[in-house]
């Protein structure tokens, strides 16, 4: 089945994820839209860092739902999730 269980949720979150990479890649371009306005924002650094922060914690929070779906859809038991969560996730926290 392949997960299921959330929707397939767990992309949308990494979509997110995404997305705000591409609002830090473009934060300086002073190149203009079709609309006239600067495609950066010019957020100062201390805010970048809290979106590279998001992109962290969103990548995790990710990881996790996949995990808990896959395990809640029946695609894993309860070995796999552990060995899984503890490859793709425990080196990241201390759950």
């Amino acid at each position: 089945m392949s997960g299921g269980h959330f929707g397939h949720s767990d992309y949308r979150i990494e979509d997110i994820a995404c997305a705000i990479e591409e609002l830090i890649r473009q934060n300086d371009d002073k190149t203009l839209d079709e609309w006239g306005n600067k495609r950066g924002r010019g957020y100062n650094k201390k805010t970048i860092k809290k979106f590279q922060k998001a992109v962290e914690t969103l990548r995790l929070a990710s990881k996790m739902a996949h995990r808990i779906d896959w395990l809640a859809s029946g695609d894993d038991g309860e070995d796999t999730f552990e060995k899984a969560w503890k490859e793709e996730i425990g080196r990241w926290t201390l759950i």
